[in-house]
């Protein structure tokens, strides 16, 4: 059986690497975090320089909308590989997936909600 950090430490390296796979670069820092029946990933730095340039060119907001459409679409067409990711790691059913990206920071959050807490070892203190 798994640590709460060993859980949250496979976690980060998988969705590091779906990140490099699936959007062509990696984050710069990569954090996950078990909170109960939730893991919360926290990507630092995911945007490509083509995003960040189409963000910053186009008017009114509409490079910022159009990067979220573009992720938010990506991120659903490779959901289920994520998912199963997750329950790999967790030993859990993921029950939904939430995902939101910030075009100001190049920071992307994703939230899973599992079926239940997943069980994990307790480190002994000394």
């Amino acid at each position: 059986m798994k640590t709460q950090g060993e859980i949250e430490s496979a976690i980060s390296g998988g969705m590091s690497r779906f990140e490099q796979e699936y959007m062509g670069r990696g984050p710069k820092d990569v954090h996950a975090h078990l909170i109960d029946d939730l893991v919360v990933v926290r990507l630092k730095s995911v945007l490509t320089a083509a995003e960040q340039h189409l963000v910053k060119t186009l008017d009114a907001g509409k490079g910022r909308d159009l990067l979220k459409q573009v992720r938010s679409h990506l991120i659903e067409i490779a959901r289920t590989t994520m998912e199963a990711m997750v329950q790999e790691i967790t030993g859990v059913k993921v029950v939904s997936l939430h995902h939101d990206i910030s075009t100001v920071t190049g920071e992307e959050v994703v939230l899973f909600i599992l079926a239940e807490s997943p069980l994990f070892r307790e480190i002994k203190k000394r």
